[in-house]
């Protein structure tokens, strides 16, 4: 590795450890969508691929994981909101919890940290299970470093289910009239009686929003949504919606021509530190029937089933929270609550830079005071 590679990873690691971004939180009833709007959404972070099967040295998880103390009138869709996560990445976590009326006063940890899905590792992917869009940058070829983004997305219901596909961005459209498909208006009629050919730009009515960016797949679009908690349910007719202030800074980054791939990974396998995790989401389509078969294939492919626990793995394939969790072989699993399950010495390559993970907080008394 050269000197500019080990200086990227020490530095990487370090944000990891300290966080990607600079949260507080708000008083309880601070929420609107001035809070939403205001907030910076592109925040480019960085990883570090693999040398050769194996590699312990690499970074593929970005991100931090926080945590964060129930408030009076707090709901988990809006604390989800403001840190970029979809309703299904707190309901992972949470099941048992309602999310309109979450317990004043408990702490609750946040999956604000993600293990990047295999690809090609260009221009935009969509990880249909997870309901998450990666965007990596165009980049000089010579270049160490590398850098994505990572926003969540609301993706097609069971019956009209987002394909697998490859597709390139073909057109970035605002203020988009939604001209309704003859598929999706026979449905309209048979459900609602509701007869039009199109929704104009700017009704509330159009799900498409204020932007719209156009694939070479003919029938499916990245766009705005006219309802936020859609983000992170199976809700559209194959399309992907993303929160209103995702989009609109996103429009404005992702190019014209950019590649990208819609992809079908409940099961991803990642490194950090030296220590691999597991990070397994629902197979909303049931299209991978034995998620410990595809656990060990993805292992092998990535040199990593030695250095696995499978006792650790198979915990984590059987909760599906979508959080990663460390299943290194010699390591212990964390008591509940806690992100971090390291315990010194047990790595069984030490990491050339070994940092610990750390679970930031946020108070509301802190962004409260941030606002002013």
């Amino acid at each position: 590795m050269s000197i500019t590679a080990k200086v990227f990873h020490s530095m990487s690691a370090l944000l990891f450890a300290l966080g990607s971004l600079t949260v507080g939180s708000f008083s309880a009833f601070a929420w609107d969508e001035d809070i939403f709007y205001g907030k910076t959404i592109i925040v480019a972070r960085p990883f570090f691929l693999p040398e050769r099967p194996g590699d312990l040295s690499a970074q593929t998880i970005i991100g931090s994981p926080r945590q964060y103390t129930l408030q009076r009138k707090d709901t988990l869709l809006d604390i989800a909101r403001y840190l970029d996560l979809g309703y299904n990445e707190v309901t992972g976590v949470y099941p048992d919890m309602d999310p309109w009326l979450p317990p004043f006063g408990e702490t609750i940890q946040l999956p604000t940290f993600w293990i990047l899905p295999q690809s090609g590792y260009e221009g935009i992917v969509v990880n249909i299970p997870e309901m998450r869009l990666y965007y990596f940058p165009p980049r000089d070829k010579s270049a160490t470093q590398r850098t994505v983004v990572t926003l969540p997305v609301g993706l097609g219901r069971e019956d009209w289910p987002t394909p697998v596909a490859k597709f390139k961005v073909n057109g970035k459209t605002p203020n988009p009239v939604w001209v309704i498909p003859d598929s999706i208006k026979k449905e309209r009629i048979a459900e609602k009686g509701w007869t039009e050919d199109f929704i104009p730009a700017g009704s509330p009515d159009n799900p498409m929003g204020k932007y719209r960016i156009d694939l070479t797949l003919p029938l499916y679009k990245i766009h705005d949504t006219n309802n936020p908690w859609a983000v992170g349910r199976l809700v559209t007719h194959g399309c992907i919606r993303m929160y209103p202030e995702d989009i609109q800074q996103f429009f404005n980054v992702v190019r014209v021509g950019s590649a990208g791939e819609f992809v079908y990974q409940p099961v991803k396998l990642g490194i950090l530190n030296g220590k691999v995790y597991a990070e397994v989401h629902e197979d909303i389509y049931k299209i991978v029937p034995d998620l410990w078969q595809e656990a060990q294939k993805i292992a092998q492919a990535n040199g990593l089933t030695e250095l696995i626990d499978p006792r650790l793995l198979l915990k984590v394939l059987m909760a599906k929270t979508g959080m990663p969790t460390e299943i290194t072989k010699g390591s212990r699993p964390a008591p509940s609550g806690e992100f971090d399950s390291s315990e010194e010495g047990q790595n069984p390559q030490p990491a050339r830079e070994p940092q610990d993970v750390d679970v930031e907080k946020f108070t509301n008394d802190d962004l409260a005071a941030a606002r002013e």
